[in-house]
């Protein structure tokens, strides 16, 4: 629970008072939140210390621990808990194992082997193998292998919204606008919905949601006069807006504008004018971060000195004195 609201070390606190009560679960849920937040080298520790004393892990220990390695880009590591899991434990692997596997080559860049991997699977690939594949293909711009990712996953799921964007924005990030605008209007046809980003802030326990360039909350003059100001603040701090997030063909200052009002941006400001300083803020995000907001959350952490905390789609983000727990690796 801890964990989840984003306290890993509420989450410590509770671990560490169980003492000489821990079963698998208590081990399990430990190693699940330090993976969640980022901290895979510890959770492969607490990890090693289980197997140590004796305890057994099951088959959702070691969806923990090769997510562990997944977000630490632990590759080797990876490789290693995945045989010790079928060899030395006789656990089969399960489809959420092989997606994990699939994610670990994918997001570090290993992508013809992640392909091999899903090709190879001994059970029929679901969404979350062929989703993990096309994300990866987005970061590193792979088209081909995007195209028959997503082509695989819209078999399994036609309104799939997801792979559709991701498609899209494969194509938009390599600069073939024809090809992503093809994408757009194929989901209009087929009366598939993009999901929107959205990001919400809890402030005395009432939950405040932005989307992007949002203007129906009632202090939205404020909200964008501190967005404004911070926006001016980092770039004089040496911020430089990643103009390549905005996956349309626009000019610079529009893409400017639309990066500045991202929902993630919004939800801080409104988090900076609505509490007092050195408070801590935790906002929450359905999707994933973008390259942009997650530099510019570096910058703003340092220019108001306070930690932030971001849940993105797949992870915690912590950001204090202008740098992330993730490492820029997320």
């Amino acid at each position: 629970m801890y964990a989840k609201a984003g306290s890993i070390n509420g989450a410590r606190k509770v671990f560490n008072l169980l003492r000489q009560n821990r079963d698998t679960v208590s081990w399990t849920s430990m190693i699940m939140a330090l993976a969640q937040h980022g901290l895979g080298e510890e959770a492969i520790e607490l990890f090693e210390q289980m197997l140590a004393l004796g305890i057994k892990p099951d088959h959702i220990t070691y969806v923990g621990v090769l997510s562990a390695c997944t977000h630490g880009g632990l590759v080797e590591q990876g490789r290693s808990y995945f045989d010790l899991m079928k060899n030395a434990h006789k656990i089969d692997p399960t489809l959420s194992h092989y997606a994990c596997m699939v994610d670990l080559f994918g997001r570090a860049g290993l992508l013809q082997e992640a392909y091999k991997f899903v090709e190879n699977m001994p059970m029929e690939p679901d969404v979350i193998a062929w989703g993990s594949l096309l994300s990866s293909c987005k970061v590193y711009k792979n088209v081909d292998l995007a195209k028959v990712a997503a082509e695989r996953l819209l078999l399994i799921e036609p309104n799939n919204s997801g792979a559709y964007s991701a498609l899209a924005n494969v194509y938009s990030s390599c600069g073939k606008w024809d090809d992503a605008a093809k994408i757009r209007k194929l989901m209009k046809a087929r009366g598939v919905k993009k999901e929107q980003g959205l990001s919400w802030v809890q402030i005395q326990n009432k939950t405040h949601v932005f989307g992007v360039e949002d203007g129906l909350h009632p202090q939205k003059d404020e909200i964008y006069k501190m967005m404004d100001k911070i926006w001016k603040e980092i770039k004089k701090m040496g911020f430089a807006p990643d103009t390549e997030s905005v996956l349309h063909d626009l000019g610079v200052e529009v893409k400017d504008q639309i990066l500045r009002y991202h929902s993630e941006k919004l939800a801080i400001a409104f988090g900076i004018i609505s509490t007092p300083e050195n408070t801590t803020l935790r906002i929450m995000k359905n999707l994933r971060v973008c390259n942009d907001c997650h530099n510019a959350i570096k910058f703003i952490s340092k220019l108001v000195d306070r930690e932030i905390i971001v849940r993105d789609a797949t992870r915690f983000h912590h950001f204090k004195d202008g740098s992330c727990s993730c490492k820029d690796y997320w």
